[in-house]
């Protein structure tokens, strides 16, 4: 069977490296499954938990947004971050969805203060996606 080589590299450290049969992510633009010798794209990504496919099994991914550049033979995803599931922290990421869920309840009734305003809903809407993210990773990974 054919496979595309997948590297996703956070500004840190290369998170993934592997050979894989397909991937699934959600870009700006839509869902995209990237298969072997797909046409070169660049994309922005989305939060969300990628899905790493190979013949028998499939990993997730969790990245907090970034870029995609697809050629024939290779897959660079550069993330602001990523993680496996094995690295995340899941009451973390928990308590992240909470504040998240909450920042934003506050500013939809409208119980903010101006200090409390100056905390963007743009800012906090990302944060809950993000918390999404790593929490779908984890939750799938664990739930088989």
């Amino acid at each position: 069977m054919a496979s595309i080589k997948l590297e996703i590299v956070s500004p840190d450290r290369v998170v993934y490296s592997d050979d894989i049969a397909m991937l699934i992510v959600r870009s700006t633009g839509g869902e995209l499954g990237i298969l072997p010798h797909h046409a070169p794209l660049v994309t922005g990504l989305l939060p969300h938990a990628m899905h790493v496919k190979f013949p028998d099994r499939e990993e997730l991914i969790a990245v907090s947004g970034g870029f995609m550049e697809v050629q024939p033979e290779k897959i660079t995803v550069l993330a602001s971050a990523a993680e496996e599931p094995i690295d995340i922290d899941i009451n973390r990421a928990q308590r992240a969805y909470q504040r998240a869920k909450e920042r934003i309840d506050a500013f939809h009734k409208g119980m903010t203060t101006a200090e409390q305003k100056a905390i963007d809903l743009e800012r906090a809407e990302a944060a809950l996606r993000r918390a999404i993210a790593r929490l779908d990773a984890t939750k799938t990974a664990y739930d088989k």
